[in-house]
């Protein structure tokens, strides 16, 4: 049954005292001593008060409940009374002057009498009290809340919910209680992508704080990292990359719940369940009020909500967290801390005693009575705990922090291994330590292996701070030190590198500050588009193209102001382009398209005719009708100049006939065709003018007239995206570059075979064979057998670029008459008859009369005999 209580003004829930009221376990204040509490929110300005009123003193120790705020409160004590009155304890390090009065500790590492002297300090604090409810580490704080006193005075520093059971456990205590000093409130739910900036978005697992993490660096440039694993070196230097505003969001597990005193303006939940060691449970009104409450600094108001995946939070809870209303605790963890070191039975008993009260509860075994456990059942840790002095040492081991976290085993392994070697030999040989330190210095590896690393350092630098333990102490201690900052400072160059993109955080940042106002945008002379000095994406041709951070940044204002630094440079651009050479310019002759420096800004389409293509420029939001016919004209010149560079033997042939009609003519049909075209009889022509287009290499076979210059491989690549782009068809793709023939098991359609015709490729005999060697073939033949057969040249198949096997079937393709060699019938002897290349069926005699037809032509005597008497066997049988 509970009953509300008055303090200063204050409502706070206290347990109505039982008809016969418990004894307290609590250990006295000392005559004339007073014990207060000052308790509230956070954000009320207790640790402030606490080290003011500690300094106030001439001497003090304050605990608290992370390494991290030992050492930052120490820094600050060192500057209020010099670094020679101020020490420093902790598990893993101490720094203490030979004349030191005031002593920032961890809560586990506070001594009971820290004055060389060994008399009792004037004042002690606590801060955080109400963590004696935490299940893993609550019965160290009762302890503390229980038997540490001050000689003037003793102050106990947390939030309001453990007020009930102070004044049940220490009657005489004073609370305070203080109000926060700015006003927090629920605001619900939040996509991650839309949180303000100076956000802390909270999350209970490390991979999702990594996924968390990776989000925002994508969407907003970057954030800090807060986690538990960190150590306090990596830890401040995250914090500090929030503070300076390098980034303006912070991604963190709830161990910023604990005296981070930052500018948070806004926390974000990204769950509302965590494991606490045992099991997956849901955060209690109380606890979502201590992370929170990390929003709001000062005088100046937080808010907080629930963001990504997570629900909102219900309306009870809100309104709890608003008004800092919450159930008081019922009871507190407690362990005996009064042990008896006689034997190992002895202790054991001792911390297995029961709670003196009834709102006091057995503490869950910890990984300390872990161990003693495991070692009572060894016979040979056993033997060497024979007396208490080993006892003692061998609790000491068993309390050796876990941090790594590997397993049970493990880590009693470890300590066995330490303890037996102090029982044995006093101290832990420096081989020892150093073979354990080996290799702890690299800097390699993921995240989770860094802070392996350090996690496994931060035991060692543990051991080497008990300075009986180690030897040379001195040398070990800073040596561990060293090593825990350089893989500190690793982690967070890591963390950094991964989560930070200090250019997008920078313009996200910009924005915020801008309030309205346009940013400062230009664009270089490369075409880059710098935004408030940084670049956030290219000019590609005449189109602004953001680059792919900054479209991922979802920030449309940056994107706004990259476009009007596009717009406004247009003009130049097109000032610069109207002027660039040539050299600047490329055609795709597979495509068709245009690009300026690398980039597409147009394409070819159908024009006038074949040599007069028209020229469509690429839409861009930022060219207007009277800039895009600009950039037309200057590639129209362009495309014209390369055309008649190209194809300038054509252009050659069209000045030269200028003044003879019939070669004019042709020569016209040659420019409508695109360098070759349909011709199936020539019209009768001078000697002249037949001399006249043999100079222009133009050339008249299998019912077509060409150019052989045209049949290069610049020229017909041109040339087929010139025809394709007149008849609007892709036309079949081109032999390779230096080719005379092609084999074409596969019969091309009757419009493939034109299309290749008109680029200069006749079909024949599954072969395409290009037409400038077809021509010179049959001239050479015609040559060759004007006066009668002749033996076929042995290089003719070279020529054509075939076979032997398959060189009369092409030739007789080609129109060129022939007998075939031809093997005898079995039995007969004689050589196979060779290949005869025979005159044209319209050939004359010298005399100028039709020779004879072939079949029916007597053999002359040569061909008679000699290496032709196989043919003239056949003929006769024939």
């Amino acid at each position: 049954m509970t009953a509300p209580t008055e303090h200063d003004g204050m409502k706070v829930s206290a347990r109505l005292p039982a008809a016969q009221p418990e004894p307290s376990p609590a250990r006295p204040a000392p005559e004339g001593a007073c014990v207060r509490a000052i308790l509230g929110p956070t954000n009320t300005g207790k640790t402030h008060l606490a080290l003011e009123r500690m300094l106030a003193h001439e001497s003090g120790i304050i605990g608290f409940p992370l390494r991290l705020l030992a050492r930052e409160n120490y820094e600050r004590m060192v500057q209020a009374k010099g670094v020679r009155s101020v020490a420093l304890i902790t598990g893993e390090e101490k720094i203490i002057p030979p004349h030191a009065r005031w002593f920032s500790c961890t809560v586990e590492a506070m001594p009971a009498s820290p004055l060389p002297s060994g008399q009792p300090v004037d004042f002690v604090a606590v801060d955080e009290i109400q963590l004696c409810a935490d299940p893993e580490r609550g019965h160290i704080f009762t302890d503390r809340l229980l038997n540490a006193r001050g000689a003037a005075e003793t102050l106990f520093l947390g939030a309001d919910t453990i007020a009930p059971l102070l004044k049940t456990l220490i009657p005489q205590i004073e609370i305070d209680t203080r109000p926060r000093l700015s006003a927090l409130s629920g605001v619900g739910h939040n996509r991650l992508s839309r949180l303000p900036p100076r956000s802390a978005i909270v999350a209970f697992s490390v991979a999702e704080v990594y996924a968390i993490a990776e989000l925002i660096r994508r969407k907003r440039g970057g954030c800090a990292v807060v986690m538990g694993q960190l150590s306090p070196r990596t830890r401040n230097a995250q914090v500090a990359l929030y503070q300076n505003r390098e980034v303006d969001y912070l991604v963190a597990t709830d161990a910023i719940g604990m005296g981070l005193n930052m500018d948070i303006h806004h926390v974000a939940f990204a769950g509302l369940s965590k494991f606490d060691g045992q099991r997956h449970r849901l955060l209690s009104a109380a606890e979502v009020a201590q992370i929170a409450g990390r929003a709001g600094r000062g005088a100046r108001d937080g808010t907080f909500g629930t963001t990504g995946t997570c629900p909102p939070l219900n309306e009870a809870m809100v309104e709890a967290v608003e008004e800092h209303r919450f159930e008081p605790l019922h009871s507190l963890w407690w362990r005996n801390s009064a042990l008896d070191f006689a034997s190992l039975t002895a202790l054991h008993g001792s911390l297995c005693r029961k709670p003196p009260m009834r709102c006091l509860r057995p503490a869950e075994p910890a990984a300390d009575m872990l161990c003693l456990h495991a070692f009572m059942q060894d016979a040979s840790i056993k033997n060497l705990a024979c007396t208490p002095e080993r006892v003692r040492l061998l609790w000491e081991v068993c309390q050796i922090p876990d941090f790594r976290k590997l397993g049970e085993d493990s880590h009693i392994r470890q300590c066995a291994q330490i303890f037996t070697l102090l029982a044995r030999r006093g101290r832990l040989p420096s081989d020892w330590l150093g073979a354990r330190l080996h290799g702890m210095d690299s800097t390699d590896g993921d995240l989770d292996s860094l802070m392996q690393r350090l996690m496994g350092i931060r035991i060692w630098s543990y051991v080497s701070a008990r300075s009986d333990w180690v030897e040379n102490a001195a040398h070990w201690q800073r040596h561990t030190r060293q090593l825990e900052d350089t893989l500190s400072d690793a982690l967070h160059e890591r963390l950094t590198a991964r989560f930070v993109d200090r250019r997008a955080a920078s313009l996200a940042r910009r924005l915020e500050e801008a309030d309205g106002k346009p940013l400062l945008s230009a664009m270089s002379r490369s075409g880059e588009i710098i935004v408030e000095g940084h670049a956030v994406g290219h000019m590609r041709g005449f189109a602004f193209a953001p680059d792919a951070e900054t479209a991922r940044m979802d920030q449309p204002l940056i994107l706004r102001a990259a476009r009007r630094a596009a717009r406004t440079e247009m003009p130049h651009l097109i000032a610069r382009f109207m002027q660039a050479e040539d050299t600047e310019l490329a055609l795709d002759t597979e495509t068709g398209t245009l690009s300026w420096q690398g980039e597409n800004i147009a394409r070819l389409r159908a024009g006038l005719s074949v040599l007069l293509p028209d020229i469509l420029v690429k839409d861009a939001e930022f060219l207007d009708a009277g800039q895009k016919e600009k950039i037309r004209a200057r590639l129209t010149r362009f495309v014209t100049a390369l055309i008649r560079h190209e194809l300038a033997p054509l252009f050659q042939a069209e000045a030269a006939v200028q003044t003879h009609p019939l070669p004019r003519g042709l020569v016209h049909g040659l420019m409508e065709h695109g360098g070759v075209a349909p011709c199936p009889l020539l019209p009768p022509l001078s000697g002249a003018e037949k001399k006249l287009l043999a100079r222009l290499h133009i050339l008249h076979t299998q019912d077509v007239l060409f150019c052989t210059r045209l049949l290069r491989p610049g020229a017909m690549a041109l040339r087929r995206l010139l025809l394709g782009i007149n008849r609007q068809t892709a036309l079949p793709p081109l032999p390779p570059a230096g080719a005379v023939s092609i084999p074409c098991p596969a019969p091309p359609s009757a419009a493939d075979r034109a299309a290749y015709l008109s680029l200069g490729w006749l079909y024949a005999a599954q072969t395409l064979v290009r037409l400038d060697r077809v021509a010179a073939i049959r001239m050479d033949m015609e040559s060759l057998a004007r006066q009668g057969a002749k033996p076929a040249p042995a290089n003719l198949a070279s020529r054509l670029g075939v076979t032997k096997k398959n060189l009369p079937t092409l030739l007789r393709a080609l129109g060129i008459r022939l007998y075939p060699a031809t093997p005898l019938p079995d039995g007969q002897p004689g050589p196979p008859a060779p290949l005869l290349i025979l005159p044209p069926a319209n050939a004359k005699k010298p005399g100028g009369k039709p020779a004879r037809s072939q079949k029916n032509a007597p053999l002359s005597p040569r061909m008679a005999s000699g290496p032709f008497a196989a043919l003239a066997r056949l003929r006769e049988r024939l």
